[in-house]
């Protein structure tokens, strides 16, 4: 398929100077390849748009890993790369999944390119699950935190268990102090798009919102209602403290989704699906939602709890201003905090320029309620239902227009369907006992609220 093909499927109507570069440098030369570029530049599809070009489309045997630190960033890329209409098969392999379930869709899947964890990936190539003979490729995305000190020991296995590994790709939008020599780099064109003066770049607008009290969920309250029906992560450090601020901002009926690392796989995927869908208005999460995360347009990210480093910043403010978007960021400082501040490479310091946003406490505000809502049809691909039949069907028997169906994701025996809130109850009361392609089948509302 061709890129041109491809850049239409996804709606992009030209690469930026870093994915042209990287595309080159990847398909034009055998060198190893480090892309160093700012959170929300498209370096997922930098690295993708090549090594589709690069991969046998007719082989069954996996050509290519990619590794990434955390679950969400694998099935988010291997939803990518099939996004895209390539050709190439792909499968997403992390913990928190039986790999018993996984090596049954390798075996039956015969993917060209697997994304993974490191651990996970150990598990299959240990076990012959994936036969390393044919892996030429190894994408390390965000190596900087692949290749710390907590993955550092998994890493050096898995490199040893690619004997016929040929060419390295590793990004990031965080440099490392060095790149461990069991990587074996070999010669590398190197690729640096980091403004190392700037942790957050000029097209995010930054605030500081003064708490007047240590408990800052008044102040967080009177903000959300102030920022109205836009997108907003809420950023703790502490999975306990998602949890309390996600159950006060329910009790004064915010619809919110909560993420963080103590919740089952099922629970973080319903979470980040329902706000990237709109379904939801806040995520409250910990910084496991400062990487990796593709959620297109979002508004505001809110530190609660101020970062711990300029890395933490720098990965928080990447979720919102992506590409070439706007956005905001905004500090919640409570009377013994200040502003964050950060050395440069200079050795200078210098606290964030920052505007002061002034809360307004007037009780009379709307409460922000999405404008989307999430639901549930039990039927998918294995029942040869497509998003075209699912449209049709809530056009036609439940009356809606085109422009009030949001994102719909068809899996094998369901699929999630965002659509216009406010025709939700209407929407329901149409299709209830009504056929999808003349089969039978469950629709129903997903409530946000306990996620």
């Amino acid at each position: 398929m061709k890129n041109e093909d491809i850049l239409q499927k996804l709606g992009i109507a030209e690469l930026n100077a870093m994915q042209q570069e990287a595309y080159e440098a990847i398909l034009r030369t055998r060198n190893d390849v480090l892309i160093l570029s700012p959170t929300g530049s498209g370096k997922t599809l930098a690295y993708m748009l090549p090594l589709v070009q690069l991969l046998n489309a007719d082989s069954v045997e996996v050509q290519a890993l990619v590794v990434v630190p955390g679950r969400e960033l694998a099935w988010q890329s291997d939803h990518v790369l099939k996004s895209m209409g390539s050709g190439l098969r792909s499968q997403s392999c992390y913990g928190g999944r039986a790999a018993m379930d996984e090596h049954r869709l390798l075996r039956k899947n015969r993917p060209q390119l697997v994304f993974g964890t490191p651990g996970r990936l150990n598990d299959h190539l240990s076990k012959g699950n994936i036969n390393a003979g044919n892996i030429r490729f190894l994408v390390i995305d965000e190596f900087d935190k692949c290749l710390e000190m907590g993955f550092h020991d998994e890493m050096q296995r898995l490199l040893q268990q690619l004997p016929s590994l040929q060419r390295r790709i590793l990004l990031s939008a965080t440099d490392a102090e060095q790149i461990p020599h069991f990587v074996e780099m070999q010669r590398t064109s190197r690729l640096g798009y980091l403004d190392t003066e700037e942790p957050v770049p000029d097209r995010v607008e930054v605030y500081q919102v003064a708490c007047p009290q240590k408990d800052k969920l008044d102040t967080l309250y009177q903000l959300l209602l102030q920022l109205g029906n836009t997108q907003s992560i809420v950023f703790l450090n502490y999975r306990d403290s998602v949890e309390r601020v996600s159950d006060f901002l329910r009790k004064k009926e915010i619809v919110v989704s909560s993420f963080h690392g103590g919740l089952e796989q099922r629970q973080r995927e319903d979470a980040l699906y329902q706000f990237a869908n709109g379904s939801a208005t806040v995520l409250v999460s910990t910084d496991l939602a400062s990487r990796g995360l593709d959620i297109p347009k979002l508004d505001n990210v809110i530190h609660y709890h101020l970062p711990l480093n300029e890395e933490a910043l720098i990965h928080r403010v990447g979720r919102t201003a992506r590409w070439d978007e706007m956005g905001r960021t905004f500090f919640l400082v409570g009377p013994d905090e200040k502003m964050p501040d950060f050395r440069n490479e200079k050795g200078t310091e210098g606290n964030l320029q920052s505007q002061l946003w002034e809360i307004n406490s007037d009780s009379s505000a709307d409460i922000p309620i999405p404008l989307m809502a999430t639901i549930y049809i039990g039927k998918g691909k294995k029942d040869k239902i497509s998003k075209g039949d699912i449209v049709g069907f809530l056009c036609k028997i439940g009356g809606l227009k085109p422009s009030e169906i949001g994102r719909i994701d068809v899996n094998d025996r369901y699929a999630y369907v965002a659509i216009s809130r406010s025709s939700l109850k209407s929407v329901l009361a149409k299709v209830k006992g009504q056929k999808l392609k003349g089969l039978k089948t469950i629709v129903e509302p997903i409530s946000v609220q306990h996620v």
